[in-house]
């Protein structure tokens, strides 16, 4: 568990600085968009509030970063109390810094390969002893970065106080070392150098007076993008429902007409079949007339029937044995034959029974029912066949 846990410790400790150092520059690129006064107004800036004893003077100037501007000068000494009637509430949630003259602080250049860049203040830190006749328990120091020359290496330089004269000035600034997020020296024409030389644990931190509504604002705005996802979600499943149900029924549609157009083919099928089957031979009232013009007189008939393509009729007749003979050279019919015998019919007119048999000419231009069927060509998807239907 130990080794582990080291491995841990040691991971964090080389992905820390790398992502402060990415957070950082992420933030300086995206407040880099918006001008300085609107940084300053929307309380975004990265000023501080630099104080600096000329004479009898305290002299109070903000540092933006970009530029520095004067602010106040009140008569020394000054309480930090009086301080506060001075500056509006803007200047006042600043950090504050003292400005050391350039003579308070040795500094040296340094020339440093781009691999220290990570861990920029313990390198310099191993230097304090060949670069100043210090060492390094002795003094207080800080780092100040100035670019990259061009053949890669970090170009920075140290700027170091001693102890003793850090605890010298505190004793001289009295409570106002206790108020300060900072001490700063000058670069000799009157310009911050841009280094912090006050010790960590002495560091007073500034609260912004904004911090607590940033965190409410920004925990509403994560609750408001959360409760925004959610309902496009919604809609967007709301929409995927409405659409599921718009080809549900249009599904149902195409089934209902597919059914609809399958009816109307077995119908047109069956009207087909039906016509095809009449137009095979003569109607019924052909035959009643062709009958009428070839029986001779004195035959009646008592059944007519038509059973597929077979004529048959059942009568009494004087001639019945003749009437073969005379059916024969009908165009409507072929192949007439008598079927049993002739039964008499006992009565004085003479008839005998008969029952004749006779098979059905086809008309001109359909189909023989004798001939072998042709092969029905196969339905194509335009025939209406719900099998092909989609």
């Amino acid at each position: 568990m130990t080794v582990w846990r080291d491995s841990l410790e040691q991971a964090r400790g080389r992905l820390a600085p790398g992502v402060g150092t990415g957070l950082r520059w992420w933030r300086r690129s995206l407040l880099a968009w918006l001008p300085l006064r609107w940084q300053w107004a929307m309380g975004w800036s990265q000023s501080r509030l630099l104080l600096s004893r000329h004479a009898e003077q305290l002299v109070l100037r903000r540092d933006t970063a970009e530029q520095v501007q004067a602010v106040a000068e009140l008569p020394w000494p000054t309480a930090p109390a009086d301080l506060e009637r001075v500056l509006d509430a803007r200047l006042r949630g600043l950090p504050r810094h003292w400005v050391l003259p350039a003579s308070a602080v040795l500094r040296r250049p340094l020339r440093l390969p781009a691999a220290a860049a990570p861990r920029l203040r313990d390198v310099v830190g191993f230097e304090i002893d060949r670069q100043t006749p210090f060492e390094a328990s002795q003094v207080h120091y800080d780092v100040r970065e100035l670019g990259t020359l061009p053949d890669g290496q970090l170009q920075v330089e140290l700027v170091v106080i001693p102890r003793q004269a850090l605890e010298q000035w505190s004793q001289q600034a009295g409570t106002w070392a206790q108020q300060l997020a900072g001490v700063d020296a000058d670069d000799g024409h009157g310009q911050p150098l841009g280094v912090n030389l006050l010790p960590a644990t002495q560091r007073q931190l500034t609260r912004d007076p904004m911090r607590r509504w940033n965190l409410l604002l920004g925990c509403a705005a994560v609750v408001l993008l959360a409760l925004a996802a959610t309902q496009l979600l919604d809609n967007r499943q709301a929409a995927a429902e409405r659409l599921r149900e718009q080809v549900d029924a249009s599904a149902r549609d195409a089934r209902r007409v597919a059914a609809q157009r399958q009816q109307l083919q077995e119908l047109v099928d069956g009207a087909a079949f039906l016509e095809a089957k009449r137009s095979e031979h003569a109607s019924t009232v052909e035959l009643w007339n062709e009958l009428t013009r070839l029986l001779p007189d004195g035959t009646y008939l008592e059944k007519l029937s038509v059973e597929g393509n077979t004529l048959q009729l059942i009568g009494l007749s004087r001639e019945a044995s003749q009437l073969v003979p005379l059916l024969q050279d009908s165009p409507l019919w072929r192949k007439v034959n008598l079927t049993g015998v002739l039964q008499a019919d006992g009565g004085a007119g003479g008839r005998d029974r008969f029952t004749l048999t006779a098979e059905l000419q086809p008309l001109p231009g359909a189909p023989d029912p004798a001939a072998p069927a042709a092969a029905t060509p196969a339905p194509e998807v335009a025939d209406g066949n719900a099998a092909d239907t989609p």
